[in-house]
């Protein structure tokens, strides 16, 4: 075996990880992937042998990529939930089988990065992000993130504090106990689909909010408050009745199907009993994207 191949051999064993990275730092699994090649790809044209700890140079320089990636992209609005055109942004989910995750999924998801949470990183400056990302998530040292950032230590340890306290204020821990998750959604969607307006708002938060991201192709959608979620809710019952169980980045949620195509993808946040989050994948194009070897039935 050639170096060249060995030294590949010993990059595939770092990659769910890179990918996990990529995953926090980007929101988006095509631009992950990315990332991650591009790791590689200054892998390879780097002495390797002059790296001490692989794993933790193959980190920081992924969080590096991702740093790129995330300053190139179009200068986002003030609003977290918006672009700068007004549509709703949902980060990529991740779908899997309704009876748990495979090993991949779960290095991919530790730490319960639900899709709520990963609304709240969108929130974040590109730096806040990197460092709150690198340390918080992954247990890198505020000295080898400052580099990346060409920032000081201390600097460094200032973004990610203050990004602490945006992720932590904006979403409390929601409720991570699958089956008592499940038995809510399952009532959320059994109103729904019965039309019952006081069961719908008696599971919802008072203060919900529901996203819905049609991507470029259908118009997005973002209410608040458990009456106006009730009431579309309702309106598109269809999505309820074509509901099939899977978990949305770990936690129960549903895929509604059409002949066999994906219609939309839910994913729900719930705290203390009720749904404080609803967030709807209806984009064709990414749909179109959706493994549904995940879904039973």
């Amino acid at each position: 075996m050639s170096d060249h191949d060995l030294l590949a051999q010993r990059f595939e064993g770092h990659r769910t990880h890179l990918r996990a990275v990529a995953y926090r730092m980007l929101g988006s699994l095509s631009e992950a992937e990315d990332a991650v090649q591009e790791t590689w790809l200054k892998l390879s044209r780097s002495d390797a042998d002059a790296v001490e700890n692989l794993g933790g140079w193959l980190t920081t320089v992924t969080g590096r990529v991702c740093l790129d990636m995330l300053r190139s992209r179009t200068t986002r609005s003030e609003d977290p939930l918006h672009d700068r055109d007004g549509q709703v942004r949902i980060p990529d989910p991740v779908v899997s089988r309704a009876d748990g995750l495979d090993p991949e999924q779960e290095v991919l998801l530790a730490d319960s990065v639900g899709i709520a949470l990963m609304v709240v990183l969108e929130t974040l400056s590109p730096a806040e992000r990197l460092a709150f990302v690198l340390h918080d998530m992954f247990a890198v040292p505020f000295d080898e993130i400052a580099p990346v950032l060409g920032r000081s230590a201390a600097t460094t340890r200032q973004l990610a504090s203050r990004a602490r306290r945006r992720v932590h204020g904006a979403e409390p821990a929601p409720d991570t106990d699958r089956a008592r998750l499940r038995t809510v959604v399952d009532a959320f969607l059994a109103a729904a689909r019965g039309g019952d307006f006081e069961a719908l708002v008696a599971v919802l938060d008072p203060e919900i909010v529901a996203r819905s991201d049609g991507g470029t192709l259908l118009p997005s959608v973002l209410r608040r408050g458990a009456a106006e979620v009730a009431s579309q809710a309702i309106a598109f019952a269809r999505f309820a009745e074509a509901a099939h169980p899977v978990l949305v980045n770990g936690i129960p949620g549903v895929v509604s199907l059409s002949q066999g195509r994906p219609l939309s993808v839910m994913g729900f946040t719930v705290r203390d009993g009720r749904i404080t989050a609803l967030d709807i994948l209806t984009d064709p194009e990414r749909l179109a994207r959706l493994d549904l070897s995940v879904i039973d039935g």
